[in-house]
């Protein structure tokens, strides 16, 4: 890779929490970051170039998704460094009540799949050239409710993300032939906006007995689209306080 071009990501679910921290680590890195979301850009985001580098896209639908790719495409010099799916969506019933797989109708488990699931794969697929054109890297972010039944998060969640957790395996396989490196880290109890009520009593019985802050999966993230993590692809990494154990 040239180290005299400015590096580039695409990053989806940059607009809080985990996305928002890992858009400022990176720009702080000299990064050049095409964000993603829902929302329209904010001007109170503290980094340079952010409304130019905004593209507005609903991950739930899949045909806007298609068609998002050609609009990347277009901000970039025909090189992709680094490819985040960081997007998620955890849908909750009345009153923030878990859906569990008796109530989740099959509407809502596809949403769920369209942005959890689908959409990493719809966008490493469009962008593979511009990967392999970089030798980039793809991080997916799963979570620790896609290997056992969590409190709050409800079940299309936690089977999205265990679903991507398999994707992340075999895009590595696929995916590495053209030197493109994919990996995943699956957070565990993160201080964000989201959190559910009660999260408190999760993180007692932590091993750090802290919640994690964005910044420091960000900062995993920063290490697996650097050079230190070379010879790391088909990985998922903990991200949780040894909340694993």
């Amino acid at each position: 890779m040239s180290e005299d071009r400015q590096r580039v990501m695409v990053l989806t679910g940059a607009s809080r929490g985990i996305g928002h921290a890992t858009v400022k680590r990176f720009s702080a890195g000299g990064w050049r970051v095409l964000t993603c979301s829902r929302q329209p850009f904010d001007p109170r985001c503290p980094w340079p170039g952010g409304a130019e580098n905004h593209i507005e896209i609903d991950l739930a639908d899949p045909n806007r998704t298609i068609a998002a790719i050609e609009r990347i495409k277009e901000k970039l010099d025909g090189r992709l460094d680094a490819l985040v799916n960081n997007a998620g969506i955890s849908p909750k019933g009345p009153e923030g009540a878990r859906l569990n797989t008796l109530d989740t109708d099959l509407r809502t488990w596809g949403q769920v799949f369209h942005v959890n699931f689908f959409a990493p794969v719809v966008l490493a697929r469009g962008l593979k050239e511009e990967l392999a054109a970089a030798r980039g890297t793809v991080v997916n972010v799963t979570s620790i409710a896609g290997s056992r039944v969590h409190p709050f998060a409800g079940a299309a969640y936690a089977t999205s993300k265990a679903a991507l957790a398999a994707l992340t395996r075999e895009m590595a396989h696929d995916f590495g032939p053209m030197g493109v490196r994919v990996n995943a880290i699956a957070p565990g109890e993160v201080e964000t906006a989201i959190l559910s009520p009660g999260t408190d009593k999760i993180v007692e019985k932590l091993p750090l007995q802290r919640l994690g802050q964005p910044s420091e999966v960000a900062s995993v993230i920063w290490f697996l689209c650097s050079g230190d993590a070379s010879y790391i692809s088909g990985a998922e990494i903990e991200v949780n306080g040894a909340q694993h154990v």
